[in-house]
């Protein structure tokens, strides 16, 4: 629509031109649009070819999305029958969640590929009230209280990208991949600790076999089989597994077929302020770690995350977690697992996502299916994660190449971040001591890298006051500086190698000594 002033002044100028106006504009509208629509995260693939993808999401996660409702459920002393309502209800918050991340509805939902999920990071809360003389109930009402709080402030936290920075970003999607090391190595062990094969080398060596499937698919394989690596990885190390007995599918016909998850199953919410209390500490973590999800998925794929943007990723984040304990589910958030399938496969669309999400939420009405995937060996699964979080890593450590070191602290902040935040994959037992509050935020070697690194960089590069003009030798020194003349007497040809210059032949040229320091 044009606007007074130039419908003014195409009345005074006639209609062809006033024509030609519109005409201009409307073009100009077009490429607009057109431009919109070129984010690579709007890729649209073929149907079997985003289904395939879609189910490789599900099958990276499906482990740590069932893991939160199985430690609750026990925790909570629930028959097997309700721990699969609670697995149920996961998986069908779950599948929502992402639809409405990545699919988006106004003001919600950051259209990224985020795969949603119950959140580890709620896990200690939880059990801290159910062992505190809480109930389910309880942690119900913690969690939609807490959470919607959290809901009402993301407008705070996503006006202040400007102190998400690469630097920033790169320490904290680089202790993202490297903490979830530990929860690979877990799984290639065996998964559960207290079995008596956990870290045999039978586990061990089917781990090791999906990650060589990987590596060799990914190599010689054509370009979509090099994408479907880590699927065609996991079906293969599975089908290895039942042939030497190794995977269970006698409990996928136990059970119902189809179940839809009831509605408030485990009674209605109840509201304890010291649950709640505790619980909006698990969401500012849940922020902070979602809000570094999404800054690593979009340097991944190559797109822009403005403030509006990620407010609407965290506020789907929030409302997901809102509604999820209605079906029976917790806090929910971004899988920082599948950020590293986004980089391993290459596959930008956040419509694969989507299908992950119908997948998820059919899981959720299927009982069958989940049974199924959950058959997969959790070797396997470790196998595939090596791959998975280590690619996570390697992007963090990709973005902090690109952060200037020169003149500045940024190396010390680099330093002193990520060896903060391996302080409690080291010793998980460090913050053991210290009140259940400070354990909770800093128990979490990804929440402490981002804290120290967002104070630091606030710090020394934010207040600038105080700061030396040559940074201490921890830092790279001053900026090289290299006369005009140096540079004439060279000769096309001329290159460095081992600290000598030769010539286009090959000889040595001779370098005269510095006059100033007469060496």
């Amino acid at each position: 629509m044009l606007s007074a002033v130039e419908e003014c002044c195409c009345h005074m100028i006639g209609g062809d031109q006033a024509g030609a106006i519109n005409s201009g504009r409307m073009l100009l509208q077009a490429k607009t649009i057109e431009s919109d629509a070129m984010r690579p995260e709007d890729e649209q693939l073929p149907v079997g070819t985003t289904a395939a993808y879609g189910l490789q999401h599900v099958l990276t996660m499906y482990g740590g999305i069932v893991a939160v409702p199985l430690i609750v459920g026990q925790a909570a002393g629930l028959a097997p029958a309700d721990i699969g309502l609670l697995i149920t209800a996961s998986l069908f918050a779950g599948g929502l969640a992402t639809l409405l991340q990545t699919l988006g509805l106004p003001f919600l939902g950051a259209q990224l590929p985020l795969v949603q999920g119950v959140s580890f990071a709620s896990v200690a809360t939880i059990i801290a009230v159910l062992t505190g003389g809480g109930d389910l109930p309880t942690v119900f009402g913690a969690v939609m209280v807490a959470s919607f709080v959290g809901f009402l402030v993301t407008p705070v936290l996503s006006r202040i990208t400007k102190f998400f920075p690469p630097l920033v970003n790169g320490i904290v999607v680089t202790t993202i991949g490297m903490t979830l090391m530990p929860v690979a190595a877990n799984w290639a062990m065996g998964g559960n600790r207290n079995a008596p094969d956990y870290g045999s080398v039978p586990n061990i060596g089917l781990a090791g076999l999906t990650l060589l499937l990987v590596l060799v698919l990914s190599k010689l394989g054509r370009s979509s089989i090099s994408r479907l690596s880590i699927l065609l990885s996991m079906v293969i190390g599975t089908l290895v597994a039942t042939a030497l007995g190794m995977a269970d599918f006698s409990r996928v016909a136990t059970g119902p077929i189809f179940s839809f998850p009831t509605f408030f199953h485990f009674g209605m919410p109840r509201f304890e302020t010291a649950a709640i209390f505790s619980m909006m500490i698990v969401v500012v973590v849940i922020l902070v770690e979602t809000s570094a999800d999404i800054l690593a998925v979009s340097e991944i794929i190559g797109t822009k995350v403005d403030s509006r943007r990620l407010g609407n990723g965290l506020r789907a984040d929030m409302a997901s977690s809102v509604l999820a304990p209605i079906f029976g589910s917790f806090t929910q958030s971004a899988f920082a697992q599948n950020v590293g399938l986004v980089a391993v496969t290459g596959v930008k669309s956040r419509f694969v996502v989507a299908a992950g999400g119908m997948i998820l939420v059919t899981l959720g009405l299927l009982p069958v299916m989940g049974r199924v995937i959950a058959a997969v060996p959790p070797s396997v699964l470790g196998g595939a994660g090596i791959v998975l979080f280590g690619t996570v890593a390697a992007s963090g450590i990709r973005t902090l190449s690109k952060v200037d070191y020169d003149g500045n602290m940024n190396l010390i902040i680099v330093a002193t971040s990520l060896g903060f935040g391996m302080i409690p994959i080291a010793a998980p037992q460090f913050y053991h001591n210290f009140p259940a509050w400070f354990e909770t935020i800093f128990h979490s070697g990804i929440s402490s890298a981002a804290l120290m690194a967002i104070c630091l960089n606030l710090l020394f590069n934010h207040f600038r006051a105080g700061n030396p003009e040559r940074p201490s030798v921890l830092a790279e020194g001053a900026e090289r500086t290299l006369r005009y003349q140096s540079i004439t007497d060279l000769r096309d040809g001329d290159y460095f190698r081992d600290g000598k210059l030769f010539n286009a032949d090959g000889k040595e040229i001779v370098c005269a000594p510095s006059p100033a320091h007469g060496h």
